[in-house]
């Protein structure tokens, strides 16, 4: 968090001073203060007359690299300006927000920020990715602004790539290869890659290094100096090209207490994940040990533990064995670029394409292939696409049919989004799927979404859980084709009188309504809710007793949720209950 100071120059910015300070927890101090203290903080916001805010900061000012964010309001609130560190100091995000804050207008200088063009002095901090090797940082930044043609490479995928890829100006170009990166046709070259590479001659470069790798280490003797050990990891890893790019550090459990360990996690302020020996040993390695094997109780330390670090990713470097340690590399699948394909299991939420998730919407921008449950998800959820990206409908499809055409794209090593209704855990019949990619060694991963069952409990305006009443919430459905579990028949769920939430039940609901009228009061409050956050939504409420007739009158279909208990639309007692036993919830003075 950001140590913020909050000057105000004169009474009439006092009640500005007083809102930025609860806003950000910073410290109000007087203009008197500001020379004294200028590198005890992070930002400086002065409330007055920019004059005044010049004038005292004039001879503090030294280096973009070391001086702290300046921001300017006027006391009237109506603007926020930036004044000093605009991008390497954060003044110029710091501005937005405080003119958020305010609902002032922020006022920003920096001709990459007002051209809509990427910081490249900021991208290091931003996305955790060390500088390798540049040019005159200026120098790119002066081409960069100016438009001069730039070259991008990228050989990972992480937040920042995607970012790049995104905003990407149109006098950048990505390429593949860095045999692509001409000369005489550009400028200045990006690049983005953990990899040890060289700009060609004759062009202005900038080299970031994702932090995407995973180390495995394994320790043998015991040197005096444990500071060698990471300087000569660095330096074996380099043997392969690779920079320092670790974003965590793995091993064996009966290391945890090594010297070592603890330079790794205080002296170096790395994050350490420990296995057990049962753990690595499931990981197959292409360098098992008999003799580690014999010492640990497992044929791998370094192999196995970078693996399962990196979500059981690729191995870059294989063991290194060295005088008193063995060192791997591996990388999470998720962030290579290489010819594979990937399978990204998303929940669409309940229906409305606002729904759902941020993570979601950018598998589906990215995705090569889409393929949604049509039935259920709405084509309106897939129309972010991707120009080119292919969008099928697995309606009409049967389940091999489905897995064959995942699978034809992922062996040309697309990109796949399988689009099911809500989240895909609860009914959503992924276990089959997942057992093909399983089956075929295919890799992907699960986005989660908005179940149906939290719609619905917002378009009943309604808290589910109800303190000292009900405080469970039963997902669950009725008997039809499917076979139910002797142990979660309805009548049985239905003793405890939670909230129950019955999925794909609308045509069975006379059995529902006989089985929950076993131990729900015949008057407990049902909701019927048909398509849920579609434009078509109907919810219909009523007491269980009348619940198979509302279905029946109103031609409710299987995409309805039916809802029982007495959390909905309840608001009795809440008020004395919730002064009882939450006052500390509430701020002095409120109730």
């Amino acid at each position: 968090m950001q140590k913020i100071a909050v000057i105000p120059v004169s009474e009439e910015g006092r009640q500005i001073a007083d809102t930025l300070q609860q806003e950000f927890q910073a410290s109000v101090i007087k203009r008197a203060e500001v020379a004294k203290r200028w590198k005890e903080f992070d930002a400086f916001i002065f409330i007055g007359a920019m004059g005044i805010c010049v004038r005292t900061i004039a001879p503090l000012i030294e280096d973009k690299h070391e001086d702290p964010a300046v921001i300017c309001v006027d006391s009237m609130g109506l603007h926020a300006v930036s004044v000093l560190s605009g991008h390497v100091g954060g003044a110029n995000d710091l501005t937005r927000r405080v003119a958020s804050a305010l609902g002032a207008d922020s006022v920003i200088t920096t001709q990459s920020d007002n051209a809509g063009l990427w910081a490249l002095d900021t991208l290091e901090e931003r996305f955790n990715w060390p500088i390798a090797s540049e040019d005159d940082m200026n120098a790119c930044i002066f081409a960069f602004v100016n438009r001069k043609p730039t070259a991008l490479f990228m050989e990972v995928r992480d937040e920042g790539t995607d970012y790049l890829e995104k905003t990407l100006p149109d006098h950048v170009t990505i390429i593949n290869d860095l045999n692509e990166a001409d000369p005489k046709r550009y400028k200045l070259l990006i690049m983005v890659t953990p990899y040890r590479r060289y700009a060609p001659d004759g062009m202005l470069s900038l080299h970031f290094v994702p932090m995407v790798g995973t180390i495995g280490f394994g320790l043998a003797h015991h040197p005096d100096d444990y500071k060698f050990i990471y300087d000569q990891m660095d330096e074996a890893l380099a043997q392969w090209g690779i920079l320092p790019c670790a974003c965590r550090y793995c091993t064996i459990d009966v290391k945890a207490d090594e010297p070592f360990v603890e330079l790794l996690k205080e002296g170096y302020n790395e994050t350490v994940e420990f296995f057990t020996a049962e753990q690595l040993t499931a990981i197959e390695v292409p360098n098992p040990s008999e003799t580690v094997a014999k010492h640990v109780g497992t044929p791998s330390v370094c192999e196995a533990a970078a693996i399962l670090g990196s979500n059981h990713g690729k191995l870059i470097v294989p063991k290194i064995k060295v005088k008193n340690f063995t060192v791997a590399l591996a990388i999470d699948y998720k962030h290579l670029r290489d010819q594979q394909g990937h399978i990204e299991i998303v929940g669409a939420g309940p229906g409305d394409p606002d729904l759902v998730s941020v993570r979601g919407r950018k598998m589906l921008e990215r995705a090569d292939l889409i393929l949604y449950a049509g039935s259920l998800v709405p084509r309106e959820l897939t129309l972010c696409a991707k120009p080119g990206a292919v969008v099928r409908s697995s309606a009409g499809m049967n389940l091999e049919e489905q897995c064959e055409l995942m699978k034809d794209f992922y062996d040309k090593g697309r990109f796949i989004v399988r689009l099911h209704t809500g989240d895909p855990c609860i009914f959503g019949a992924i276990q089959e799927q997942m057992a093909f990619f399983d089956q075929h060694g295919m890799r992907y991963h699960i986005t989660p979404g908005i179940s149906s069952f939290l719609a619905a409990a917002a378009e009943l305006r309604s808290q589910f859980t109800i303190p000292e009443r009900t405080q469970t919430i039963i997902l669950t459905r009725g008997e039809g084709r499917t076979p139910m579990p002797e142990k979660e028949q309805l009548h049985l769920l239905a003793k405890s009188q939670s909230t129950m939430c019955i999925f794909l039940s609308a045509a069975i609901v006379d059995d529902v309504q006989r089985e929950l009228l076993t131990e729900y009061p015949e008057d407990t409050p049902v909701a019927a809710c048909y398509h849920l956050t579609w434009p078509d939504q109907r919810i219909y409420r009523g007491v269980l007793k009348d619940l198979a007739k509302i279905v029946h009158d109103n031609n409710l279909t299987l995409t309805t949720m039916l809802v029982v208990g007495e959390a909905i639309d309840n608001r009795k007692g809440l008020s004395e209950l919730y002064n009882k036993h939450f006052t500390h919830l509430f701020r002095k003075g409120e109730k």
